[in-house]
């Protein structure tokens, strides 16, 4: 299966506050908020959506095609090697002349709360990208992934994908909490799976207007995460399935969690796997991505992935999974 991704690629700042930010809160001056929080260290990552789902899959044995903006400075950075050399098709993207790659900055603290603030750069000429022709060039595309980019690129690629009649997984996830309710039906409508947390499934009803009966009725499949309680699937037909998170997980970081059990999922489903095997195949690259510092900093082994999996899933599911995936 030919898998496009399209998102934003960023470098991440990421950074450590040792306490917790909600103690620093006054919660009736919230209005006239101005705080600022000593940090420990300062690391400086690879990072966006796009790039984080790309490099999960490539981690897990599919050659997923990334369609997204860059800056000028994009290879000075080293980025485009190091996806390369991870198995990422990178011949298509779009270099901005004159826009840095975007950046963003991610304060953690103690309770792994964040503040993250977003710089776009380059990502804002994502829009310039035409998807359908990149279509046509590599022959076709067999699913695409539209995550969080700019609002303009997603829209576009979301209309290309329902107007040429490609199938295409819905992950708005960051850009949901600026969107409008018109735009957040635009991006849904068709999807053939729709991906969120439960507080973006929330917002999404909220913000549509839509029960959840309605949101189900406008796409495929709902895959619902919930953090340490694990994943909720809700397919087009048939009853829902619920998949428990991988237990014992050391958590150092939760950026990029939820890129990695995207990346993990549809690795799966491209694989010929099912939906509870697709959710578990998610959940266990995700408890890689919480205990390493970095978004793309995991190293999945054969060994270790299926001993983990078997320990949580069974041995049969691990059967299933070391049939269907490869891995180093």
């Amino acid at each position: 299966m030919h898998i496009a991704v399209a998102g934003s690629v960023a470098t991440d700042h990421l950074m450590t506050f040792q306490g917790k930010f909600a103690d620093s809160l006054v919660p009736d001056q919230l209005d006239k908020i101005a705080l600022s929080f000593l940090v420990d260290d300062l690391d400086i990552r690879r990072g966006g959506c796009g790039a984080n789902i790309a490099f999960g899959l490539a981690a897990l044995g599919h050659k997923p095609l990334l369609v997204a903006s860059v800056g000028e400075d994009f290879d000075d950075l080293g980025y485009r090697d190091w996806l390369v050399e991870s198995g990422v098709e990178c011949e298509h993207l779009y270099v901005s002349p004159t826009l840095h790659t975007a950046r963003c900055t991610i304060t953690t603290d103690d309770a792994h709360a964040q503040i993250v603030t977003f710089y776009a750069g380059a990502m804002a000429d994502a829009r310039k990208i035409d998807l359908s022709e990149i279509n046509d060039e590599v022959g076709g595309f067999d699913l695409v992934l539209i995550g969080p980019d700019d609002p303009e690129a997603m829209l576009r690629h979301t209309n290309v994908c329902r107007d040429r009649g490609l199938a295409f997984a819905a992950d708005p996830s960051q850009q949901l909490a600026w969107a409008g309710g018109d735009m957040i039906r635009q991006l849904i409508d068709g999807a053939t799976y729709l991906f969120s947390n439960d507080y973006e499934a929330a917002l999404i009803e909220q913000k549509t207007g839509w029960t959840t009966a309605d949101v189900q009725a406008h796409v495929g499949t709902r895959i619902v995460t919930h953090g340490a309680d694990g994943v909720k699937v809700y397919p087009a037909d048939g009853p829902e399935i619920n998949v428990r998170a991988i237990e014992g997980v050391i958590a150092v970081d939760p950026t990029g969690v939820g890129d990695s059990f995207r990346a993990g999922f549809l690795a799966a489903v491209a694989a010929g796997l099912g939906l509870e095997r697709a959710a578990q195949v998610g959940c266990t690259i995700a408890a890689s991505v919480v205990e390493t510092k970095g978004t793309q900093e995991y190293d999945l082994s054969r060994a270790g992935f299926l001993k983990r999996f078997a320990e949580a899933y069974s041995d049969k599911a691990a059967a299933d999974v070391d049939a269907a995936l490869t891995l180093p």
